[in-house]
């Protein structure tokens, strides 16, 4: 019996329950597909790129855990409110309370398992296509990943299924504390004022020096750190809340006492439809702000980091190539790359020093970074000043007996010379009388910097290939090359990009929830406003085009704040990426597009509930 009055009351409300389930959907699958890129074991094992991004998709899925959480809660209570009547009534009809507590655990386990099945059977669809992308992007293959993966499917049924239960006792504890009456007069309740008069432009102060603090931390971040973040965290978030409960009444306010505006066809029952929601608005706008901030900011990121791959590795590699006593197959290849810097120094080895001319390196000036710190990060220039005649660095220098090498120099010798070519000897520099009469093998070490590094990829893959062939002592990770960094910082990039993407997509899928619900479950009670007007001979154009400046003045105020919080909060990575907003405006316009799309779907709904149908 209890479990038809659940198909009963979810068949009633399935338009409610059809939003809820898209944001569950989105957010099992994308869960289940982190977990399932992170945890697959062979396949991981078998790229030490791919080795390099399992823990971005764990970080990932832990944010998105906790994103979901309040999600849920969030729906599973709003839904409640929606059947507190139907609830009532059965009580009044004789139900006991703990008979309807069990009904919401059904119908909430339920939903758990309907979201469930089919949020693991698109994230297997969505983690085959995503791992064959990653794989051909990472210019590797695996016959060992797996997209249907028990280790990463249990984990999601039982994290959600827990979720689940947890939403559903909570909402069986509100149930319980609410009495018959409340129930039953639950559509005549309007939403408190919480904040009047004084108060309001007091807290509407407070809030902006709050989000104030939340910035300025934010643009600080590099100094700051972790606590920077923290303080962030806090003042934005209570910030953003409390701007929304006193400023956008006040805003809405404004609008509805400017005479000249209101009395424009229909703005006056616009701005009054407004002002009678919008403090029922306001912690759901402020929700949607945030998700909107995490949603786009999480694709900027993503792309952010990205975009910054050339630029890190530029920051810790001047060179593009560095090669020593270079092979036949290596100079072939040298030849076919076009270089703007290109230098090339000639030593001699012995069984206790690496021999460099002073004279031939003062004149070819290896680079050195325009200044210590961030400031000189991936900016190079050549090295100035003089060098000493017998100067020696090395790890077994002794410092007491030799003459001191200068800094910047010491530096420009290293990015030369790599510590697995001759390991044992130390670098000295002679001048050119001194070297002539060396009697040690001569080589040669090649430096150079091409005009596009991308452009190159292929050859500089080769060298490095050639490379560990020469030098067997040492393998792909020791390399050091240009090559081997970029490849490092791409792979995480990459699954930064893909982390980013889809926690955005699953963030603005959870924002549209939310605002869904709350516009389409309190249409209902406009249907009479609507029908009344439409009576008194308003036409159906003009009560579309109401609906849609309404809408729209709920869908802009929480995006503007969302956007702001974004194009600041972009500083967080101030401390990790050379240039966090290069391109930003492309995930901004990509989130645009979704928003728009959520806007006018809310829209047509909204306007399928509230207008009569033409015959």
């Amino acid at each position: 019996m209890l479990f038809k009055l659940s198909m009963s009351g979810i068949k009633n409300k399935l338009k409610d329950y059809f939003v809820l389930l898209i944001g569950l959907v989105m957010s099992i699958s994308i869960f289940y597909m982190f977990q399932t890129l992170a945890l697959n074991k062979s396949f991981i094992e078998s790229n030490s790129m791919i080795q390099s991004i399992g823990f971005v998709f764990q970080a990932g899925s832990v944010l998105l855990a906790i994103i979901t959480f309040f999600y849920i809660l969030y729906a599973n209570s709003f839904l409640l409110s929606l059947r507190q009547k139907e609830f009532g009534m059965y009580m009044m009809l004789g139900a006991k309370k703990y008979k309807i507590s069990l009904l919401i655990v059904i119908e909430t386990i339920f939903l758990g398992v309907v979201s469930l099945v089919i949020g693991i059977v698109l994230g297997v669809g969505l983690s085959e296509g995503i791992g064959q992308l990653l794989m051909k992007q990472l210019e590797f293959t695996s016959d060992d990943y797996q997209a249907f993966y028990v280790p990463s499917m249990t984990i999601t049924c039982v994290f959600f299924f827990i979720l689940f239960v947890l939403s559903a006792i909570m909402n069986s504890v509100k149930l319980s504390r609410t009495t018959v009456l409340q129930l039953i007069h639950s559509d005549t309740k309007t939403e408190r004022i919480t904040i009047k008069g004084k108060g309001t432009v007091f807290v509407a102060i407070f809030a902006v020096f709050l989000l104030g603090i939340g910035y300025t931390s934010m643009v600080f971040m590099e100094k700051l750190r972790e606590i920077g973040i923290i303080i962030a965290l806090i003042t934005t978030t209570l910030g953003t809340y409390l701007l929304f409960m006193s400023l956008l009444p006040l805003i809405i306010k404004k609008l509805k006492g400017n005479k000249k505006r209101r009395e424009k066809g229909l703005n006056a029952f616009t701005f009054a439809q407004l002002n009678f929601r919008i403090n029922s608005l306001t912690k759901v706008l402020a929700t949607v702000a945030m998700l909107v901030a995490l949603g786009a900011g999480a694709m900027s990121a993503g792309m952010a980091f990205k975009n910054n791959v050339l630029m890190m590795t530029n920051g810790f590699q001047p060179y593009d190539v560095v090669i020593h006593n270079p092979i036949v197959q290596e100079k072939n290849i040298l030849n076919k790359i076009t270089f703007k810097f290109k230098n090339e120094y000639h030593y001699k080895v012995d069984k206790k020093f690496v021999y460099y001319v002073k004279e031939e390196l003062e004149k070819k000036r290896p680079l050195v970074p325009v200044t210590e710190g961030r400031e000189g990060f991936g900016k190079y220039r050549p090295v100035t000043g003089n060098l000493p005649v017998d100067a020696t660095v090395g790890a077994n220098t002794d410092q007491k007996n030799t003459t001191q090498l200068p800094e910047q120099w010491t530096r420009a010798l290293y990015d030369i010379q790599p510590y697995y070519v001759y390991p044992d000897q130390q670098i000295k520099i002679v001048d050119q009388k001194m070297y002539d009469e060396l009697q040690g093998k001569e080589a040669i070490a090649i430096i150079g910097i091409s005009n596009d590094f991308e452009t190159y990829k292929t050859e500089w893959k080769k060298i490095d290939e050639l490379e560990l062939e020469k030098y067997k002592n040492i393998n792909a990770d020791q390399l050091n090359s240009k090559f081997s960094s970029y490849q490092a910082f791409y792979g995480v990039s990459s699954g930064t990009v893909f982390m980013g993407f889809f926690l955005g997509i699953a963030f603005l899928a959870m924002m549209a929830s939310c605002l869904m619900f709350k516009i389409l479950t309190g249409a209902s009670k406009d249907i009479t406003r609507y029908q009344m007007l439409r009576k008194i001979g308003v036409r159906q154009e003009l009560l579309t085009k109401s609906i849609y400046k309404e809408l729209s003045l709920v869908f802009i105020f929480p995006a503007i704040i969302g956007i702001a919080h974004v194009l600041v909060g972009m500083n967080i990575f101030s401390f990790i990426l050379i240039n966090p907003y290069f391109r930003v405006w492309l995930p901004i316009c990509i989130f645009a597009v979704i928003y728009a799309i959520y806007y006018f779907i809310t829209v047509q709904l909204y306007r399928g509930i509230v207008l009569p149908k033409e015959e």
